[in-house]
């Protein structure tokens, strides 16, 4: 969903800006390192004017921090931005299940039954790095059946925003498993037209998605 530097669709500023971003949240950026407007230009081949533009973006989501005659430096995402975007998403994701049931039509439907299936042959398989991909793709469908632009919006950044964080918490013991099941639960409400349901099983999987991740941090 996200692209970097040198793929189409976005501009030069925008891509940047992704990249940066991409680079941040994977670690090669890390809280406190220094962002050099200079020398990422020459990096990345670019004028120094769409970096400006780009870590002006990245300093509006939070990501960095300016300070006066000193420079940029990173912020990255913490702990506690985490469980808020988890809690956050509790909220959210049912009235994307609610809205999706009513509005995913029978195409959508099928494609999100399929995901599930691969879902299941590559957590079979242990290839979790997949079943990652596919997890996320279960999800922006979802979003994009809701046929409301802001909450997909929203939704989608959170979603990109936690990543690695989803993908550890995919790889700890018996959490793929269980995840498998949650999905499979998401399906079988919404081939039933079931929005009650719906909402419930997706309210829980997010749940116990962040009860993982808390349970992770303990140990």
């Amino acid at each position: 969903m996200k692209r970097g530097v040198g793929q189409g669709g976005y501009s030069l500023r925008e891509k940047i800006f992704l990249k940066l971003r991409q680079d941040i949240l994977d670690g090669k950026y890390k809280a406190g390192d220094s962002l050099v407007e200079m020398k990422l230009a020459e990096e990345m081949g670019v004028s120094r004017t769409p970096v400006r533009e780009a870590i002006r973006q990245l300093e509006l989501e939070g990501l960095v921090y300016s300070i006066p005659n000193k420079g940029v430096f990173v912020e990255g995402i913490t702990s506690q931005d985490i469980e808020d975007i988890y809690a956050i998403r509790e909220c959210m994701e049912g009235l994307a299940a609610r809205w999706a049931i009513e509005r995913m039509d029978e195409q959508s439907l099928k494609e999100l039954e399929n995901l599930c299936e691969l879902m299941e042959f590559y957590t079979g398989k242990g290839d979790l790095d997949r079943v990652g991909e596919l997890n996320s793709k279960f999800h922006d469908l979802i979003f994009e059946s809701t046929n409301s632009k802001p909450l997909k919006q929203i939704l989608s950044d959170f979603q990109y925003y936690i990543g690695n964080i989803r993908l550890a918490s995919l790889k700890s013991p018996g959490r793929a498993e269980q995840s498998l099941s949650e999905h499979k639960a998401i399906v079988e409400a919404f081939k039933d037209r079931d929005v009650e349901k719906g909402e419930r099983a997706l309210v829980e999987h997010i749940r116990n998605t962040r009860l993982n991740y808390e349970k992770m941090r303990r140990d």
